[in-house]
Formats: C-alpha cells, structure tokens, sequence
C-alpha cells in the first residue's frame, strides 16, 4: 500500500526514502469563553500552553526530528475518538494510514491522512493495513455494544514485522466498578456479574490483550473514562448529546439521586494520551486515561452555573429512566437512530466508576483539563451549533 492522501499524491509528511525510527520510549476552542461566569486568565493560559505544545511538535517534525515522525495506523478511525486521534496524530508530524470500512463516513478526516479499506474482523485486510507502520493504535469497537475477537488484531500485528509497538483502547469498563472508593490500574475486574454486554465484552477482550503482552506482544493498553468534547455526535460522545437533551427540555431532572461517579476526560486529552503512550508507554502496562470523577447530577449542576441558566429542581428516578431506557431501543428499532440511554445503561448508573490517573500523568505525562474548562468549551461549541440556546 502506498503512502498517498485523501486525493492521491504522495504527502510530504510520508518520507519514502529513510523510515522513521520508533522512539526508545516510547479544537475547537472558543474565543467567547470570555463571556462566561467564571474566571477565564487560566484557562486562556492552559489553551494557549497546549497550542505551544502542538506547534512544537509540529516544528520538530518539519524540521525531520525523527523521534516525532513514525507510520501509524488507526484503526476505528470513523468513530468519535479514532477521528480525534488520527488528527491528532497528522497534526503531530506522524504519517497516518486510517483503517475504515468502505461504508464508513470519512469526511472529518484530515486531508493528509491515509484511508485503507477493510474490516477489524479479517485478518488479511488487518494485515494490509499494517504492512509498512511501525505503531498501530486499535481504537475500532471502542464504544459499541459488541467487540470484535481481539485476537484477530493481534495475530496480524504479529504477522506485520514492521510494527514494533501496539497501543490498544480498552475501556474503564474492563477495570469495573468501584462503589465506595477510587480505583487504579492495579484492579482487576472479578468477572462474575456486568452491568451489560458491552462491559463484559471489554472485559474479555481486556483479558486476551494481558495475554498477548505477558507472551511478549508489544501491547501497551489504556483505558479512557467518560470522553466528552466537541465534535461528532456519535455513541461515544454521550455527555454532548445529554446536554442536547437537558438544554432542548427533553431531559427536565436530574438523572437518577446523585450516587452515580464517572471519570470525565476531553477527548482531546485522552488523544494526546493515546501518543504519549506511543511514545513514552510501557509494553504491558496498563494507563487509565480519565479525569475528574463526578455523578451527572453534578454535571447538570455545572452546566447550571457556567451557563447562568436554572438547574434541574426534581430528580427523574432510575426505575423510570429504565422505562424510558425500553421505549428508546423499541423506538430506535423502527427508526434506525441511536437511543440516547437504553435500559443497561440504568445498570451502569446504579455503580460508581471512580478512577486515578496518576501513573499516567507520572509515565507519560498525561494532563487532563479542568472539567470546567471543558465543559465550557463543550457548550459553547453546541451553542455555536445552534443545538443548544442559553
């Protein structure tokens, strides 16, 4: 396969003639969050940090360094998070090959990246993609309530002798729940029960990918939280499309009395996560990549406050969300769209899913933003959309 853009021609950003080395180791901001309620000085100064950040790495790569240029390959790269990655990635200096199927819809991606057409279920398509890349990040499947067989990935990596190193998306659904404390990387989920088919799943395929690493596969695998941000408006993007709801008065209350935690992290962190983990990661390491662990009924509160609007004044219980969480599949079944919550999502909310990410931030230097400040940029993009008014 060569190394082409989106309308044929050779990119500049894919050197032909000398390979990159693998390392030893491995946006949407709005320029009116000024015009909201709370103190703006830092956060102007943290958006501007990560712009230097950016275009540093940018410079380094022009400039042919060539611990930030390698050939990457991305698979899932349609969904909301392998999108962001793939850009994130291209905006890095990386050469970037994306795995999507012939169906999928590939508009938001960049230009310079590299489409390669096949299926996360077929090995040789697998191995096509990978032929010529050094790091293959397998972000497919990461929020659908089904996984493909993780060992088919794995065997054509294996099979691909270019690939030194795999990062592969988990979910902090694998590590599982955490009623009453704070879990870390060390947690092993029991098994015995799952909230729904998708967290089982991640459990299982969490499983297989320990096993490849403990086998000598080069497997370094992080776990995302609750990703939220701007940007598409797919399964994986749920806070977005539950503050559509909250915001059109389709979802008056709270959700559920407030035991709920989820670990809340912008998809833009969880992306410069995932490079750092190519670049820094250890080979058969776990790194939670999530962020500020709060309930949605805190969520609601805070959406309250930076947009100086009302906040919910009843609380919606969960027995009726499961009710509504019923229609929603049925409804979807006859329509074809994607339910907002179905009933195991219920199941989901009656756990807490509270997790650090302090070996992350100490190995790879991950630095999740202030809910805050992401939230604000959240809404003010759905505004900017016109599919929210406050």
């Amino acid at each position: 396969m060569g190394w082409h853009d989106a309308a044929g021609r050779v990119s500049p950003a894919h050197p032909d003639a000398r390979p990159a080395q693998l390392p030893t180791n491995f946006l949407f901001f709005s320029p009116r969050l000024s015009s909201l309620t709370f103190p703006t000085a830092a956060a102007s100064l943290r958006a501007g940090c990560r712009t230097q950040e950016s275009d540093q790495r940018r410079c380094a790569a022009a400039a042919g360094a060539e611990d930030f240029r390698m050939r990457v390959v991305v698979t899932g790269a349609s969904g909301y998070l392998g999108g962001r990655l793939c850009a994130g990635l291209a905006d890095a200096g990386h050469a970037v090959r994306a795995l999507v199927r012939p169906t999928s819809d590939v508009s938001g991606l960049p230009s310079s990246v590299e489409r390669a057409y096949g299926d996360v279920t077929d090995a040789e398509s697998l191995a096509a993609a990978f032929e010529g890349c050094e790091a293959v990040f397998h972000v497919a499947a990461a929020v659908e309530p089904w996984l493909p067989d993780p060992s088919v990935f794995i065997k054509a990596a294996k099979r691909t002798l270019t690939v030194k190193k795999i990062i592969y998306t988990s979910s902090f659904f694998a590590i599982g729940p955490t009623d009453g404390y704070v879990a870390d990387e060390t947690q092993i989920h029991q098994g015995n029960t799952f909230c729904t088919e998708y967290e089982k799943s991640k459990f299982l395929a969490d499983r297989i990918a320990l096993q490849a690493a403990a086998e000598g596969v080069p497997i370094t695998i992080v776990y995302p939280g609750v990703l939220y941000g701007p940007g598409r408006l797919t399964t994986g993007n749920l806070v977005s499309r539950i503050l559509i709801e909250r915001f059109n008065g389709r979802l008056p209350g709270y959700i559920g009395d407030g035991y709920d935690r989820e670990s809340f992290c912008h998809v833009d962190d969880v992306v410069s996560g995932h490079i750092a983990a190519m670049e820094k990661g250890r080979v058969g390491e776990r790194y939670l990549l999530t962020g500020q662990n709060m309930s949605f009924v805190q969520i609601f509160n805070m959406a309250a406050n930076i947009t100086n609007t009302k906040a919910p004044n009843f609380n919606v219980p969960l027995w009726l969300i499961e009710i509504y969480g019923w229609i929603s599949v049925f409804v979807s079944r006859i329509t074809g769209k994607l339910p907002l919550i179905s009933y195991p999502t219920v199941h989901v909310l009656r756990h807490q899913w509270a997790y650090s990410c302090d070996k992350a931030k100490r190995e790879l230097g991950y630095n999740p933003r202030d809910l805050t400040e992401g939230l604000a940029e959240v809404l003010l993009w759905l505004k900017d959309e016109k599919l929210i008014k406050f």
